[in-house]
C-alpha cells in the first residue's frame, strides 16, 4: 500500500479518536455546568469523606504491620495475624534460590499494596501449620481472606516455570484469589481469568475459631 494512503488513513483515525475524546470531555463539562451549588457542595462532601475513610483505613492498617514485608516466627503469630486482617499472604518457604526469588517481590508488593499484610513463615519451623495446610513444595503462598485460605501459588508453575517472572505477573496472579486490589493495565483480562483459579489443594480452612 502507498505511503501516503497510509498515512492518511492514520490521520483519519487519530483525528477520529480525538473527536470521541473531545465529545466526551464536552459531556462532562456540560454536566458540571448543570449542577448547582447543592450539587457541588454534596459531590465535595462525599468526596471528603471518602478520603476520611481511607485515611483511616491506612492508619490501622499501617499499625497492623501493612505495607512491610515482615518475617513471623511461630504459628501462633500467623492466627493473629489472620484474624486481625482481611487480607494476608503468606510465603511459606526455606533458605534456597527460589524463595529468595519471591522475597524480593513480596518486599516490592508489601509496599504498593498496603491493604494486605505480606508475612513469611520458615515452613521446616512450622511443622504443624505446614502439615495442616499440606505445604510440600517451596515457595508456596497461602493466599487468605476474611481468615480463609482461599488458594495457594505454588513455586514458579502458575509463573511460567522460571524464576525471572516479573513482579506484576505475580501481582496479577495473587489478585486473581482478590487477596490484593489490583488497579493496573490488566485489570479487565483479570476479570475475565479469575474464576477458575481456586487450587485450594483441600477446600478453604478457616482460622476464625482455631487455636495456638
Amino acid at each position: 500500500m502507498d505511503n501516503s494512503i497510509v498515512q492518511e488513513i492514520l490521520e483519519k483515525q487519530v483525528l477520529s479518536v480525538a473527536k470521541a475524546v473531545e465529545e466526551k470531555i464536552d459531556d462532562q463539562i456540560s454536566a458540571l455546568d448543570r449542577l448547582d451549588p447543592d450539587d457541588i457542595e454534596a459531590l465535595r462532601e462525599r468526596r471528603l469523606q471518602q478520603m476520611k475513610k481511607m485515611a483511616e483505613k491506612r492508619s490501622r492498617w499501617i499499625k497492623l504491620g501493612h505495607g512491610e514485608y515482615t518475617e513471623i516466627h511461630n504459628e501462633k503469630e500467623f492466627f493473629s495475624i489472620v484474624k486481625a486482617s482481611e487480607r494476608v499472604v503468606c510465603h511459606f518457604y526455606r533458605e534456597n534460590w527460589p524463595c529468595k526469588v519471591m522475597d524480593k517481590h513480596l518486599t516490592i508488593l508489601a509496599k504498593q499494596h498496603i491493604e494486605t499484610r505480606f508475612i513469611k513463615l520458615n515452613a521446616e519451623k512450622s511443622p504443624y501449620l505446614s502439615e495442616k495446610l499440606r505445604i510440600v513444595v517451596l515457595p508456596t503462598l497461602a493466599l487468605v481472606k476474611n481468615a480463609k485460605v482461599e488458594d495457594y501459588v505454588v513455586g514458579f508453575d502458575e509463573l511460567g516455570g522460571r524464576d525471572d517472572f516479573s513482579t506484576e505477573e505475580l501481582e496479577e496472579r495473587i489478585a486473581k484469589a482478590e487477596v490484593i486490589i489490583f488497579e493496573g493495565e490488566s485489570s479487565g483480562k483479570l476479570s475475565k481469568l479469575k474464576a477458575p483459579t481456586r487450587n485450594v489443594r483441600h477446600g478453604a480452612t478457616s482460622y476464625s475459631s482455631d487455636s495456638e
